[in-house]
């Protein structure tokens, strides 16, 4: 897995190439996390290079999210589809985040 991170303002920009696993969640909690430390309050997450993610990647998502709305942003998911796409509609996922389709 790679991530590709750019930040502007508050908003943190993340491409993720590859699959998640539970050991990939953990690092890009980690990078999430400290772009929110450093002011960030909104992320837009790029999935186009994302082939697939497990629970404990959707699990990290939703933990961020949380962290993302108590510092009044968002998560915004673009790109998002194949297997990964599956999964958000499958655990419902799709109604929690800001999904955008280009």
């Amino acid at each position: 897995m790679k991530l590709d991170i750019s930040k502007i303002g508050n908003e943190g920009r993340v491409r993720i190439l590859g699959n998640m696993y539970v050991e990939d969640a953990t690092h890009v909690r980690e990078k999430l996390l400290a772009l929110l430390d450093e002011g960030v309050a909104s992320l837009t997450l790029d999935f186009s290079g994302l082939e697939y993610i497990d629970s404990s990647g959707l699990g990290m998502l939703i933990s961020i999210n949380k962290r993302c709305m108590q510092k009044g942003g968002k998560i915004r998911i673009t790109e998002l589809r194949g297997v990964a796409e599956e999964l958000f509609k499958l655990t419902r996922l799709d109604l929690v985040f800001d999904i955008v389709k280009k």
